[in-house]
């Protein structure tokens, strides 16, 4: 191969970035590269020929910083240059790639500069470091130490501490901002928590520790000095940075320090898929980047689309083309198709999920296999309805961004409550449930059990139980357990009163209580769809209440599944077909992203993003009406949507606008035929003695 042919599979403006700034033979530090890659536009790609194009032309492999957000792109980036170099070069390519040693994630190259400059930045240089978990207990540590975990009122955890404390560094806030951003909760300890993260500073440095954060925090304040900055950027000739747009504002105060007038430093990112701000990311970044430098940034823009048909993109350029402020980018294709993104009208999440099995299932028998369709959506509980469905399917799914609905804690936990109150002698339900109340431990919940299971009533039997000693609550419990089993209430208003009862052992057990809250009216919404609260719990097809793993993961008997996934955790990805969900203002915006003008542009980046995902197939549902949970006197209700605001009326052309048929939820059940009875219950024993 020849040298330079091994860029004529580059389009021309991927070639234009991979050969920025180099002269045949000579890789003298240019101007900064801005590289806007839009979605499915060969950016990993672009990046490992620019990175194999300097060595090849001369650069030190030694002298090249390359860093992602995590170590698999990294390793995947030196892996495809390696590549590339083994083509040119032959076996000489080996050690030049083996030296591409400065590669890997933010992070991970802090560490390592720490420890070299740690003498002079009066670091030892035999620090540990604590990862999430080590940091929120030594957290935990200090948070008892000061006495704030026998506060009159509860004190945020030491999971939500080190979340406020993170936020803090990496967003470059002071805590009095990101309380009153993202924890207004928390707002009224600020006195403490000040306190508690001197503290915990002081407890990191005694024990010469670092967190996660201190990676980045100490190296920027190191890089704040002149000549410490000025050494460390001299290390490296050239200095790449993947996913710009993710950056938060403390990795780019320290790429900004080691390359104060850019030459040299290429960024690569698509401000259109910036949707990571609850990481503290900003897409400021990468929109302030041109005008940071002299000599000036050349901007060299990635718009083929390799991925999608050209309908899908006319339709994700139709969105994006409304943003207030963006890069000029309107992605193209020669994948050409007659078929419009799909905007589909349904009457409701239950209509939503019906639909999108049944479109699911006919591209299964067209040939598109299960792993080829995803549902997006923009919370995790959002396809609960969904997830639903497909169990009564059975149709194998695998759910990322979230747990799986019905594994999640909180669900288990009033659904245990349900099936007490349906059988009492179930002790697993009881004593999960019993587990909640303040007071309860194991063996007086046990004592509680054995009385109730030893009864000939055992519904009667609770009422005259022994009452734990430490117990808060009881009689409250006992009522709830009596109103459900009389049968008075009714169903599905059963389910809202277990609610009523479970929310304030939500709100005292977990710290994101209200969104998991959202969780629970789903469930209710969803109990509307049965006739009873037996065929609810029957039919639920519920793992075993006491299971311990609360991560959805692949299952283990088929080799073909369906994928559900948050639109931030399918960054990234791509499938043939996509399926987004409640593609509706109140969830598309969500409810709790429209206080700025920044969050609802986010908001509009995380649509395109999903449309961009797909292949062949997109359809964009908006189900017409919607179960909220009030927070007025209205109290839960009944809502009808509206389309999203990203979607107005002149973009209607660059869709295939349909309504989904309802469909009757089951038919009436068959009265059983009459029999002679049959004791089972002594068969079944006597076939195991």
């Amino acid at each position: 191969m020849t040298v330079a042919s091994y860029l004529e599979t580059l389009n021309a403006a991927q070639r234009r970035a991979v050969e920025h700034g180099i002269v045949r033979g000579t890789t003298t530090p240019a101007a900064p590269l801005l590289v806007i890659a839009g979605a499915g536009s060969g950016k990993t790609n672009t990046l490992a020929h620019r990175v194999a194009h300097l060595i090849v032309n001369g650069a030190d492999p030694r002298r090249i910083l390359l860093m992602t957000f995590s170590r698999r792109a990294a390793a995947e980036m030196i892996r495809r240059a390696a590549g590339i170099l083994r083509r040119v070069m032959g076996e000489k390519a080996d050690p030049l790639s083996e030296a591409l040693a400065w590669a890997g994630t933010f992070h991970g190259i802090g560490a390592r500069l720490l420890r070299e400059y740690a003498e002079q930045i009066g670091l030892d240089p035999a620090f540990t470091i604590h990862d999430r978990e080590d940091s929120a207990d030594l957290i935990n540590l200090v948070r008892h130490e000061l006495g704030f975990s026998k506060t009159e009122k509860r004190f945020p955890t030491k999971g939500t501490c080190l979340a406020i404390y993170s936020r803090c560094v990496n967003a470059e806030m002071p805590i009095d901002a990101v309380l009153k951003a993202s924890y207004p909760w928390c707002a009224v300890w600020a006195i403490e928590l000040k306190q508690l993260f001197a503290a915990y500073v002081e407890a990191k440095q005694a024990q010469n520790v670092l967190d996660y954060d201190d990676l980045l925090l100490y190296w920027a304040q190191a890089a704040s000095d002149p000549e410490l900055s000025a050494d460390m950027g001299g290390r490296f000739d050239h200095v790449l940075i993947d996913e710009y747009q993710d950056t938060n504002r403390l990795q780019a105060s320290i790429l900004l320090a080691l390359k104060p007038d850019g030459c040299g430093l290429t960024v690569v990112g698509d401000d259109a898929q910036s949707i990571y701000a609850f990481r503290a990311a900003t897409v400021r970044n990468i929109l302030d980047f041109p005008g940071q430098f002299t000599p000036a940034t050349e901007i060299v823009t990635l718009d083929r689309n390799y991925r999608s048909t050209r309908p899908i993109l006319n339709a994700a350029n139709g969105v994006i083309g409304l943003a207030a402020e963006r890069f000029t980018k309107n992605l193209w294709t020669d994948r050409t198709s007659s078929a419009r993104p799909s905007l589909v009208g349904v009457r409701d999440e239950g209509d939503q999920a019906r639909y999108i099995v049944e479109q699911v299932l006919e591209k299964r028998e067209g040939g598109s296999r299960l792993k080829q369709q995803a549902v997006l959506f923009r919370a995790s509980h959002h396809s609960g309805q969904l997830e639903v469905e497909l169990t009564r399917r059975n149709i194998p799914f695998v759910k990322f961004g979230g747990l799986k609905f019905l594994d999640a804690a909180h669900i288990k936990d009033l659904l245990a409550l349900l099936r007490f109150a349906e059988n009492p002698r179930d002790r697993v339900a009881g004593f999960r449930l019993l587990l909640l109340m303040p007071g309860v431990g194991p063996t007086s919940a046990q004592r509680v059990l054995d009385h109730v299971g030893s009864s000939a009533d055992p519904g009667g039997a609770l009422a005259d139980a022994p009452v734990p000693p430490r117990a808060e609550g009881w009689a409250t419990f006992l009522a709830v357990i009596a109103g459900l089993r009389s049968g008075q209430i009714g169903w599905p208003a059963e389910l809202q009163r277990a609610r009523l009862w479970y929310e304030p052992h939500l709100e005292r057990r977990h710290e994101d209580a209200a969104v998991r809250q959202l969780d629970l009216v789903q469930l209710e919404q969803i109990a509307g769809s049965y006739p009873s609260r037996e065929r609810f719990l029957t039919e639920l097809t519920l793992d075993p209440p006491d299971a311990t793993s609360d991560q959805a993961g692949v299952p283990l008997l088929d080799e073909d599944y369906l994928i559900l996934s948050t639109i931030h955790s399918a960054k990234g990805q791509e499938w043939n077909a996509v399926y987004v969900l409640n593609v509706v203002d109140g969830c598309m915006p969500s409810d709790l992203s429209t206080g700025t003008s920044a969050e609802i542009e986010e908001e509009r980046r995380l649509l395109y993003v999903a449309m961009t995902r797909a292949k062949d197939d997109l359809h964009l549902i908006t189900p017409q009406r919607f179960f909220t949970h009030g927070q007025n006197a209205r109290g839960d209700r009944h809502v009808y949507a509206q389309r999203t605001r990203f979607i107005p009326d002149a973009l209607l052309g660059l869709f295939e606008l349909s309504r989904w048929p309802t469909i009757p939820v089951g038919t009436a059940a068959r009265p059983s035929p009459q029999s002679a009875k049959i004791d089972l219950r002594s068969r079944m024993r006597t076939m195991w003695r």
